[in-house]
């Protein structure tokens, strides 16, 4: 009898940790959780699964987008890539968010009735707001790809805003508070860098835990476990059924979330060597330093994929444990599309999806 494993992903008999063992692979397929459904993308194929309210699941096959030359550079194909995944995160996004709206199209008899009868008031704002909404509309649907790169730039600003940014400039307030006027001796800028990161690490885990409360986060956060589940099946090269794969660990060493904290603690280093200048100045150069980070960070996370030794196991091992706050243990018909998404990116060429 196969046990399924806790919720805190414990190490009980039965449970598959997160490891590649010998004879298994590791693979380039990778995934995002959506609004009750998962993307997966694989070398050739993209592909999402969604479970429907009719309690169905809906595979859509997306378009392959061909990678860029600059998407090939080693140190910059961090950046494009990051971009690249944005872009087609919120698209899938989007789309999941629509068929899950389709669960809650019917109103309550009260807001039927009322829906119906409009006083003068509301016929007046319901005209209003319908010409501003169709306007949208058709906005929208005239710009939808121009408006997915907006929204991906948007994303990118509001995170680095908050946990490139915000830190410097807090750290900059405690540095006039604590009166230093030498902030450019190597001992100062070390301090103060450490001290920034310090402030973006605390943000970056209040951020993850605050969003692990929320009730609709969760169910994302089930989906995450599931995608880690299903490449662990994969990876050890098991049938993808829901027995199988609910036997290994939510918690994967290849996570985006590995990805983000190797760019917090790259950050640090990085910054260290540019000394430290007034307010703005500084912002400037964090902000411009951004695709650098991003770049180094992801050929670290590359590196650290292709062995199995002390240190790649030290590099990921912080990610696992952010894991425990972006993941959660799916239950079965969450696992049912987690192997439907998989299953319609796996190459017909079986080693072309190596890491």
């Amino acid at each position: 009898m196969i046990k399924q494993q806790s919720r805190q992903g414990g190490r009980k008999a039965g449970i598959r940790q997160p490891k590649i063992r010998s004879g298994g692979r590791k693979t380039t397929i990778g995934g995002q959780a959506l609004i009750e459904g998962l993307m997966m993308i694989g070398p050739t194929k993209k592909a999402m699964a969604l479970r429907q309210p009719d309690g169905s699941i809906l595979v859509e096959k997306m378009p392959m987008h061909r990678l860029s030359q600059a998407g090939k550079i080693p140190f910059l194909r961090g950046s494009v890539r990051l971009f690249q995944q944005l872009v087609s995160g919120t698209k899938a996004l989007l789309r999941s968010a629509e068929i899950a709206e389709n669960d809650n199209s019917d109103d309550s008899v009260e807001q039927q009735t009322r829906a119906e009868n409009p006083s003068p008031r509301e016929k007046t704002w319901f005209a209003w707001f319908g010409k501003i909404g169709q306007s949208v509309e058709r906005f929208l649907t005239k710009h939808s790809d121009a408006m997915l790169y907006v929204s991906a730039v948007v994303g990118i600003a509001f995170s680095v805003g908050i946990f490139i940014l915000l830190p410097n400039f807090i750290t900059g307030f405690i540095k006039q508070v604590t009166l230093l006027s030498d902030s450019r001796s190597a001992g100062t800028v070390i301090i103060f860098n450490l001290i920034e990161g310090l402030i973006r690490i605390t943000l970056f885990i209040s951020y993850l835990a605050l969003a692990s409360k929320m009730k609709d986060i969760r169910r994302v956060w089930m989906y995450h476990g599931a995608e880690h589940k299903t490449i662990a099946c994969y990876e050890d090269n098991q049938e993808l059924t829901v027995n199988n794969v609910r036997r290994y660990s939510r918690f994967h060493p290849r996570c985006g979330t590995a990805f983000m904290f190797i760019v917090i603690l790259v950050s640090i280093i990085v910054f260290s060597f540019v000394g430290w200048w007034g307010r703005w100045v500084n912002l400037l150069i964090r902000f411009a330093l951004v695709p650098l980070v991003a770049g180094i960070a992801y050929e670290i996370i590359r590196l650290a994929g292709r062995f199995d030794n002390r240190l790649t196991r030290a590099i990921s091992t912080p990610g696992l444990w952010l894991q425990r706050l972006t993941t959660a243990e799916p239950d079965d018909s969450i696992l049912e599309v987690a192997i439907a998404a998989m299953r319609a990116v796996i190459p017909e060429e079986p080693q072309s999806d190596r890491w």
